[in-house]
């Protein structure tokens, strides 16, 4: 069967493949122009389904996600739904706790629901009167000359349709990047880390949050690593990362309790020992990902976006923001070439694509930073150095993090100024060391210090001591 959405007095045509988060966001851009969009996804309506499938790390939404909902009119209501998280909170091995802002005072990042987001997005396309939802619909082929997509219906039935402009949103594992695989000098990679997630579920103590609700409380452990988000039903949502020969060597409940009792003692009381066998056998740890392509079109005919385009692993809390971001520079660029899609989407690859690889590696190394660093002294130090430094110059020195999460910075951009910050503000502290070291040899030496005033304020000082010990 082949139907044409060709229209009178139209203009062109938009197909959105994948009705994800990214996907519905596109859809509501398209329309907003007066595009007629019609947005396609494999799986049914999820805000008609009893069970929602995919995947459910919460997310982290922050200023570029949230520039784009702004954009639809939809901001206020999410942000509405969401918990605001201040800083981490740091959880040792002994108990203790100790936040970490992620920026100055006012600042945050918000826990939300993909979910629930996602039934939002859809339910803010649909508004649009030229946009068509058609659920339940997999592609299975495309063709790039002609824009004659072929879909699978679950009757087993086929449906062809065409469309000017494809977009290609349909996450890590992309149907529609398929085409691009076929094609000549496309650059693709995708890299599996070693470590896979598992999600356990803390519920609530007395109606109550167990902890405090405005943190993402971490358990750093070196070489693996839990976090806990807040829900607004009063859940936190505890996501344990770690190598997954780590996961296979637990197989029976005690040996669960065993390790949790080893690793995170204080989340024991709050989980539960049955809730957390529970939900520890549930499910099998779960793989991550990273897809690195490029371009992200051809011609004018279609356009990767999301995590088909740029599929990143989950620890910055960007893999959301930056697909979002995607619909802001590509509106961006419409604006700037007048809807020309021969110039629209080269002019979108040659911008996007340096930014998606660089908020790709920040996210492998924050995974290391998160579940190590935040140990280490030095990295508390330098912390404290920089937000120092921002706060006396706020237009020299900025923090990796505040450029990633708190503006629009371009990702590639905000890494450069970083590694050149960190090589400034290194040697500042290496020649103030010196200087320090330098200085005190000098005074000394100007002035030496009485050797019998300082045996007699020694032997002052081991008498105080010994008399403390004798109370």
């Amino acid at each position: 069967m082949e139907r044409s959405t060709s229209r009178q007095s139209r203009k062109k045509v938009v197909a959105v493949v994948g009705g994800g988060l990214v996907g519905a966001l596109n859809a509501c851009f398209f329309a907003k122009r007066g595009f007629d969009v019609e947005l396609f996804e494999s799986r049914e309506d999820i805000r008609r389904a009893k069970i929602v499938k995919g995947r459910s790390i919460n997310l982290a939404l922050s200023h570029r996600g949230r520039q784009a909902l702004k954009h639809i009119g939809l901001e206020e209501k999410i942000v509405a739904q969401g918990i605001p998280m201040h800083a981490r909170m740091i959880h040792s091995l002994n108990g203790k706790q100790s936040p970490i802002p992620y920026g100055r005072k006012g600042q945050y990042i918000l826990s939300v629901d993909r979910a629930n987001l996602n039934k939002e997005l859809l339910t803010a396309a649909e508004t649009y009167p030229n946009t068509k939802m058609n659920f339940d619909h997999k592609l299975q082929d495309w063709n790039a000359e002609t824009g004659l997509m072929t879909f699978a219906r679950l009757d087993g039935s086929k449906e062809q349709v065409k469309a000017d402009l494809i977009v290609g949103c349909d996450g890590a594992f992309s149907a529609v990047r398929k085409q691009f695989l076929r094609r000549s000098r496309f650059d693709y990679s995708q890299t599996y880390i070693p470590h896979g997630y598992m999600e356990l579920t803390m519920l609530p103590i007395n109606g109550e949050f167990a902890m405090k609700p405005n943190y993402l409380h971490i358990w750093p452990r070196n070489t693996f690593m839990m976090i806990a988000l807040p829900n607004l039903d009063k859940t936190f949502t505890c996501t344990l990362f770690m190598p997954f020969e780590d996961f296979e060597k637990i197989t029976t409940g005690d040996e669960v309790i065993e390790f949790f009792q080893k690793y995170f003692p204080d989340t024991i009381p709050l989980i539960g020992a049955d809730t957390l066998q529970r939900d520890y056998f549930r499910l099998p740890a779960q793989a991550m990902v990273s897809v690195k392509c490029n371009p992200y079109h051809i011609g004018d005919a279609c356009v990767l976006m999301g995590d088909a385009a740029h599929a990143v692993v989950p620890f910055y809390g960007q893999g959301m923001n930056a697909g979002f971001e995607d619909c802001i520079v590509f509106d961006e660029i419409m604006d700037q070439f007048n809807e020309d899609f021969s110039a629209v989407l080269p002019e979108y690859t040659r911008v996007r694509v340096p930014d998606d690889h660089a908020i790709a590696d920040l996210a492998m190394y924050n995974y290391i930073e998160m579940r190590a660093h935040v140990n280490s002294k030095w990295f508390l130090f330098r912390k404290y150095v920089d937000n120092i430094l921002y706060f006396f110059m706020p237009k020299t020195i900025i923090p990796l993090y505040t450029m990633v999460t708190f503006t629009r910075t371009r990702y590639h951009e905000a890494v450069k100024r970083w590694h050149w910050q960190n090589k400034v503000i290194n040697r500042g502290l290496l020649l103030s060391a010196v200087g320090a070291v330098l200085g005190s040899s000098y005074l000394l030496i100007k002035n030496p210090p009485d050797i019998n005033k300082l045996i007699v304020s020694a032997e002052k000082m081991w008498d105080r001591l010994v008399a403390l010990r004798t109370l």
